[in-house]
């Protein structure tokens, strides 16, 4: 499938334990696509762990690239993440010219999509690492996704609150100003309903952490998801 058409993602991190059983029941649960990603201790080792476990299921596979070190091929889509109100270019082009250095001349680009994030939660360790503290505005959120789409012609705006549950009011205001680029929303969801009130403004929702917390939890969003109708 797609990941244009994607409406519901888990997010898998290679750096946290999962066991075999909690794969299998995620990988057959209908979701849309796994991404696997994370912010820290990313290693190859994690990533080709991850890889080999959940190649048996038929579920696309997409690999977010965080540190070069860790790229591998065999997935289905690679993310490449621009953070957009990063304060350190090294998090909006640095990491990505490294990429091509070393693998550009192997892509396959119908395989390569970029994201380009607006992180909302400055406390988060994504929010550290990149320098993007400050709190994004509505004015803010707008101009990013205006930017994403219109000046950079990026394929995802990924609007991310990393373990915080955003507000719908602002997703709202960046879906309303995005065409053709698609919105994908990830962070702080932990039910079924806050999955699918996301899943009735976002195109694409992430489910992540409660994966660990609360796999049962995490399960149930993905019926939940199904369930909206997709938003333009």
């Amino acid at each position: 499938m797609d990941y244009r058409t994607w409406r519901h993602a888990f997010k898998l991190d290679p750096a946290k334990d999962i066991s075999d059983e909690a794969l299998e029941q995620l990988a057959e649960s209908g979701t849309d696509g796994m991404i696997i990603g994370g912010t820290d201790n990313i290693t190859l080792e994690g990533v080709l762990d991850l890889l080999a476990r959940l190649r048996r299921y038929a579920v696309p596979l997409a690999l977010e690239v965080s540190d070069v070190d860790a790229v591998t091929f065999g997935f289905d889509y690679y993310f490449i993440p621009t953070v957009l109100n990063s304060t350190d270019v090294k998090w909006m082009n640095g990491i990505h010219l490294d990429a091509l250095k070393e693998f550009g001349h192997m892509m396959k680009w119908e395989e390569v999509a970029t994201e380009g994030y607006c992180i909302m939660n400055p406390e988060c360790k994504a929010a550290q690492l990149t320098g993007a503290t400050e709190v994004p505005t509505k004015e803010d959120v707008v101009g990013y996704a205006r930017m994403a789409e219109h000046l950079f012609k990026l394929p995802i705006f990924y609007l991310e609150y990393s373990g915080t549950y955003g507000d719908p009011k602002l997703v709202s205001a960046a879906a309303s100003v995005l065409d053709e680029t698609r919105l994908v929303y990830g962070g702080g969801i932990r039910t079924a309903a806050q999955a699918a009130e996301m899943a009735s403004i976002a195109h694409t929702v992430v489910i992540g952490n409660v994966i660990y917390d609360d796999l049962k939890k995490a399960l149930e969003t993905v019926d939940a998801v199904k369930a909206v109708t997709s938003p333009k």
